[in-house]
């Protein structure tokens, strides 16, 4: 049996981009030919990609995580390492896609829109790519970076002009099912409709379509039986139409009741797009005139509902009475809606530059540590990342990335004194002002930075373990026994 499902929870993660490799060019009579280390591939993509021959978010119901290919690893002779393949995810029109914490990403509506969901890591950079006048022959290669990971909540609001709201059982997949080729289940029970059912409706010239979302009662808009996974469907509507049950015999329930307490779970909702359904047209529907009981009723509260400023039409699905006005109607008000809404435009490339004084971080005190500093931005952090730790050369190269971006200087301003601790991303180390750019470097063997072997200060992590080494019990009771005796002997 099919299910519909518009509401899901995924865990996309790009891929990871490849490392970059650290190679030489070697042939005959010509040992040292020059780096020539090919870049890592870039990570995949997870795309979200609208398909019109997609109506359910049942796949990701089933299969929640969706993963890229990550990035291949660079080779010698310039060879760079192939991309990871995008993940493309088919999605329904209308489509809304919602961090964990309820804040709007996107609104994917129309065939062929794409949201790139998770980004590929970039591909490491091979020695060839980082070669210069001052380090002609590196001896490391920049790390791939990972994909990103992220949880995305994807909610399906139908795409439709016309939303029929009602109680359980008040005739809503009748209306629909004559005024449209649209064949929903029809049983004489309530909450006989358990999902959103769509027909497109022809009045002359005017096309539109029509959502039948499923009963509502008192308390829907507070999650009361699942009204809020129905009420999600309306707010793309461009009309509203009360489908109102004049034949009912449940005691407490008239016509004006019925209005009433669906105008009351509208002004309780809050939808999660920027539109207020206050503002939506209304059109109120009496149905089921061909029972004589009913007829005598709608003609009774006629008048009072077109007192409130709502048009009232009169049908019955058994018989068709009154339905051809009550399309050409809504048509009109379709149109109407239409018309007031702004043209559509295509999306515009907007170029944002930044600043020249944007240094791209910033430095603040660690809360944490006493004297340290935590460093946030996007490049410091990105070549963390990228950096291997095994190799002195990288390392050092990292330095001198940082130092010409700035860090280090900041850091003295702000008074960081030698060996105080300094947090970049995941990374804490102990800073050591001994590697500024512009220093001429010394030439070593590959992966060796002479600069790193000229620090001989005591780290804090080694004086953190001196000092746990110091209060052993043991080595301070004999400490203190030699004391005493020498305290004696005096």
């Amino acid at each position: 049996m099919s299910r519909f499902v518009d509401r899901v929870v995924i865990h996309a993660a790009a891929g990871d981009g490849g490392n970059g490799v650290a190679s030489v060019h070697r042939e005959k009579f010509k040992p040292l030919g020059g780096p020539d280390g090919g870049n890592g591939g870039k990570g995949g993509d997870v795309v979200l990609v609208v398909d019109s021959q997609v109506h359910t978010l049942l796949d990701f119901h089933f299969r929640p995580h969706a993963a890229a290919g990550s990035g291949k690893g660079g080779q010698g002779g310039n060879r760079d390492g192939a991309n990871g393949a995008d993940l493309e995810l088919r999605v329904p029109d209308g489509t809304v896609v919602l961090t964990p914490e309820g804040e709007l990403v996107a609104d994917l509506v129309g065939e062929g829109t794409r949201l790139i969901a998770a980004q590929g890591g970039r591909g490491g950079l091979g020695n060839a790519s980082l070669a210069s006048k001052a380090r002609k022959a590196p001896g490391f290669a920049l790390l791939g970076e990972p994909g990103e990971a992220r949880d995305l909540v994807l909610e399906l609001k139908s795409v439709a002009d016309v939303g029929l709201l009602g109680f359980p059982s008040a005739g809503k997949s009748s209306l629909i099912s004559v005024l449209s080729a649209a064949k929903p289940k029809i049983a004489d029970y309530p909450f006989t409709t358990l999902v959103p059912n769509l027909g497109v409706i022809t009045a002359g010239e005017t096309v539109f379509t029509m959502a039948d979302v499923p009963g509502l009662i008192p308390g829907a808009a507070e999650g009361k039986g699942l009204g809020l996974d129905f009420l999600r469907h309306i707010e793309r509507c461009a009309v509203l139409v009360h489908v109102v049950d004049c034949a009912t015999y449940e005691p407490g329930r008239d016509p004006l009741s019925d209005i009433d307490a669906l105008e009351a779970e509208l002004a309780q909702y809050t939808p999660s797009l920027a539109d207020d359904l206050a503002d939506r047209p209304r059109v109120v529907v009496l149905n089921k005139i061909d029972i004589p009981e009913a007829k005598d009723l709608a003609e009774l509260v006629r008048s009072d509902v077109e007192a409130r400023g709502l048009p009232v039409f009169e049908v019955s699905t058994a018989s068709r009475e009154g339905l051809r006005e009550l399309t050409f109607a809504l048509a009109r008000v379709v149109e109407e809606y239409r018309a007031s809404r702004p043209k559509q435009e295509s999306t515009r490339i907007v170029l944002r530059p930044k600043a020249l004084d944007d240094q791209g971080f910033t430095v603040e005190e660690d809360p944490g540590a006493p004297g340290g500093f935590i460093v946030r931005g996007e490049r410091p952090e990105r070549w963390i990342r990228q950096t291997d730790f095994n190799n002195d050369e990288a390392v050092g190269y990292l330095a001198d990335r940082l130092a010409r971006l700035g860090v280090e200087e900041v850091l003295v301003k702000m008074g960081a004194e030698p060996g105080c601790q300094v947090t970049i991303g995941d990374l804490v180390f102990d800073w050591e002002p001994t590697t500024p750019a512009g220093i001429a470097m010394t030439m070593t063997g590959r992966g060796t930075d002479a600069r790193l072997e000229q620090n001989t200060r005591v780290g804090a992590s080694e004086r953190l373990a001196a000092k746990k080494a110091r209060r052993l019990p043991g080595e301070y009771g004999e400490h203190d026994d030699e004391e005493d005796a020498e305290e004696d002997d005096e």
